[in-house]
């Protein structure tokens, strides 16, 4: 195992960090890692014709779910950041680029988890853009290493038309914590759908059967490596 590492997941909407990597995170945590997730967009107003039209209470309840999400995968502190949901292609790049920056100044992360670049979803795409951005690989560099991961109703659902196409090349077991992953969708209770949607549970647990058997363990996520840094020996 190595040493405990402060890791970061930067995800787009609320539920994306459970769907990406929720069997990781529980799994990193376990093992003493220091995991922490931020949440960028609001997760809501996209489903009115303007923002202000949404219902606070209820925009304030999917935020309650994500920190109960976060904390049934043990995730050390959850952070919401609150732009536009759906619309971060309206939010100029360099003020997404800058809220990363501050995320990185302040937990310092040594490991990144984000979206994958080719998703269907606009918002992953801007992340993931943004994420790569403000980690570049300038002396001093602390994110060494950044994976993307599928996110179930957007990653496959692009059909691998949108470039590039998710192609994972890095798996972890979690048969230990699929349960929990399971269990911290479930606190999202307006995002979930019933089988065969792919944000199901019974989905989740066939989704990790399938890279499981890709990788020879019982469950797993997969993930893409985008970039892995070695700095020399001091």
């Amino acid at each position: 195992m190595r040493a405990p590492e402060s890791v970061l997941v930067v995800a787009a909407h609320p539920d994306d960090e459970v769907l990406g990597c929720g069997g990781t995170m529980a799994r990193l945590a376990s093992e003493g890692h220091e995991v922490r997730i931020a949440i960028l967009a609001e997760g809501m107003t996209s489903r009115y014709d303007k923002r202000d039209q949404v219902d606070p209470r209820q925009l304030s309840d999917l935020h309650g779910h994500a920190q109960k999400a976060a904390d049934k995968v043990s995730a050390k502190e959850l952070v919401l950041c609150k732009l536009p949901d759906n619309r971060l292609d309206t939010v100029p790049l360099l003020e997404v680029v800058k809220l990363v920056e501050d995320l990185i100044g302040r937990f310092t992360p040594s490991v990144i988890y984000t979206h994958h670049p080719g998703d269907l979803n606009v918002d992953h795409g801007v992340v993931s853009r943004a994420v790569l951005t403000a980690t570049r690989p300038v002396p001093g560099q602390r994110v060494r290493e950044i994976y993307a991961f599928e996110v179930p109703s957007s990653t496959e659902w692009a059909f691998q038309r949108i470039e590039p196409a998710f192609r994972p090349n890095m798996f972890v077991a979690i048969s230990a914590t699929l349960e929990t992953k399971i269990s911290a969708l479930a606190c999202y209770d307006t995002e979930t759908r019933k089988f065969p949607h792919p944000r199901s549970s019974e989905a989740l647990r066939a989704i990790a059967m399938r890279w499981g058997s890709v990788a020879g363990f019982q469950a797993a996520e997969a993930f893409e490596l985008i970039r892995s840094l070695r700095p020399a020996i001091s």
